[in-house]
C-alpha cells in the first residue's frame, strides 16, 4: 500500500514499514514511552504545541507562526502523508490531523488503535530516537473546520445542526463540573468520546455501521453540519476523526469548548 491510498483509518498490519519518503509517523504518546519503544522512523511531538492556552480558557489554536515552527521542526511539507498515533486510543493523535484538516493538509491517517493495538498486534518498535529533519512548512490557519462560540450561537435550534458533545455523562450533566459553570451546550447530545473504541481489540474504532447507527440513534447524521466539542477539544478531536471517517462532510470542532462556554456566564446552558 502506497501513501496515496493510505484511508484515513488505517489499520496497523496493513501499515507496512519501513514507510515512503512521501510519509511521515508522527507519535505523540508520552515521552517515556517514545523512549520505551515507537513506531520505526516515528518523529515524536509534544502534544503542547499544538494548543494554547489562555486561562480559564484551554485548547485554542495557536498562530499560524507558531504553528508553522512545530510543523517545521518535525519536517512536515505539503507532499507527504501523516500518520499519527498515540498512547490513549487516539485523542492526541486526531487533535494534531483536525489541526492539520484545518491547515488545508487533507493528507493524513490515523493509525487505528494507535499504540496500543500496534504492541498487541505483536509489531516491532525502535527504541531509538528520531530526529527529524526539520523543513519549511508554512501554516495558513483557515475556518472551514473550526467553531466558535459565535459560530454555535448563531446555528443553535438550526434543523440541520447538531452539537455532539464527547465528554463523560457525567460532566455533560453537570454532575462532573469542570467549569465555573456545568451542564452542555443547548440541544448537544451526549456520545463519550470512548464509547467509539472497542477495548476488547486495543482500542480499536468499532465496525463503521455501528458507529453510524449509534449516531444516528442521537440524531446526528451526515445530511446535518456537525460540531463536536469536549473541554479543550482533545477527545472531541476523536470524534470529528471519526464522523471524517463516517464520511460527514459537514464537521467542526470547537477549539475553546467547555472551558470557553462553561466560564462564560453569557452563554446559555442545559442540565
Amino acid at each position: 500500500m502506497n501513501a496515496a491510498s493510505y484511508p484515513l483509518i488505517l489499520e496497523p498490519e496493513a501499515f507496512s514499514l519501513p514507510a515512503a519518503r512521501d510519509v511521515l509517523i508522527v507519535d505523540l504518546c508520552k515521552a517515556e514511552t517514545y523512549a520505551h519503544g515507537h513506531l520505526p522512523g516515528a518523529v515524536h511531538l509534544d502534544y503542547a504545541t499544538l494548543t494554547l492556552s489562555r486561562p480559564p480558557v484551554g485548547g485554542l489554536v495557536p498562530d499560524a507562526a507558531a504553528l508553522s515552527r512545530t510543523l517545521s521542526a518535525i519536517g512536515l511539507t505539503p507532499e507527504r502523508h501523516v500518520v499519527a498515533y498515540d498512547d490513549e486510543g487516539g485523542g492526541k493523535a486526531s487533535r494534531l490531523l483536525w489541526t492539520l484538516d484545518l491547515l488545508g493538509h487533507e493528507r493524513f491517517s490515523l493509525l487505528d488503535g494507535g499504540y496500543r493495538a500496534w504492541t498487541d498486534a505483536g509489531l516491532g518498535l525502535d527504541t531509538e530516537p528520531v530526529v527529524a529533519t526539520a523543513s519549511k512548512f508554512e501554516a495558513v490557519v483557515g475556518e472551514a473546520a473550526r467553531a466558535d462560540r459565535d459560530y454555535i450561537l448563531g446555528r443553535l435550534g438550526a434543523p440541520d445542526f447538531a452539537l455532539v458533545d464527547a465528554r463523560s455523562a457525567e460532566e455533560y450533566s453537570g454532575h462532573n463540573r469542570r467549569a465555573e459553570r456545568g451542564g452542555h451546550i443547548p440541544g448537544a447530545v451526549n456520545f463519550n468520546w470512548i464509547d467509539a473504541m472497542d477495548s476488547a481489540r486495543a482500542l480499536r474504532l468499532k465496525p463503521r455501521d455501528e458507529l453510524a447507527a449509534e449516531f444516528a440513534a442521537l440524531g446526528v447524521t451526515a445530511d446535518k453540519e456537525v460540531v463536536t466539542y469536549c473541554h479543550t477539544h482533545h477527545r472531541s478531536s476523536h470524534t470529528y476523526i471519526v464522523l471524517k471517517s463516517l464520511r460527514f462532510e459537514r464537521i467542526k470542532g470547537y477549539p475553546g469548548s467547555w472551558s470557553e462556554w462553561g466560564n462564560d456566564p453569557s452563554t446559555p446552558i442545559a442540565v
